[in-house]
């Protein structure tokens, strides 16, 4: 299974709002600045975010976005589920072999416990570390 655009990026919404909790709402011109990502795309993934109720859209000259849920009960499985459809890594019907489709079936498992149990608070806090370990180096 190969996670498109439509799943990273969608990630990339979901950890900007959770990053940006409590601070109000934030503008998808904003999340595709800060990214370098096409205001448009993200306009369509926004979407089906909110029509799953992971998002909530507020109007008005000070609006945007905002995480419907909390960041530490959001999963990266719920969002990709939402963008990508059913986390499979190959079609398969009843008729396969059984060696196979049993190692299909584990695959399968295995991605979804670690998309499951991979919260956007996880991914912010782990996006967070990554800046305090990195170095700056003037010459």
């Amino acid at each position: 299974m190969k996670i498109s655009t439509k799943g990273r990026y969608g990630l990339t919404i979901m950890m900007e709002l959770a990053a940006r909790t409590g601070e109000g709402p934030t503008s998808l011109k904003s999340i595709a600045e800060r990214n370098q990502l096409s205001e448009h795309y993200l306009e369509q993934l926004i979407a089906p975010l909110r029509n799953a109720g992971l998002v909530k859209s507020i109007r008005g000259a000070y609006g945007g976005y905002i995480l419907a849920g909390d960041a530490a009960t959001v999963t990266a499985g719920d969002v990709i589920r939402v963008l990508e459809g059913p986390i499979s890594p190959v079609d398969f019907t009843e008729e396969d072999d059984p060696a196979k489709r049993d190692l299909w079936l584990r695959i399968r498992d295995s991605i979804a416990d670690v998309l499951d149990s991979t919260t956007l608070k996880d991914l912010i806090s782990f996006e967070d570390q990554d800046k305090k370990d990195s170095y700056m180096f003037y010459i």
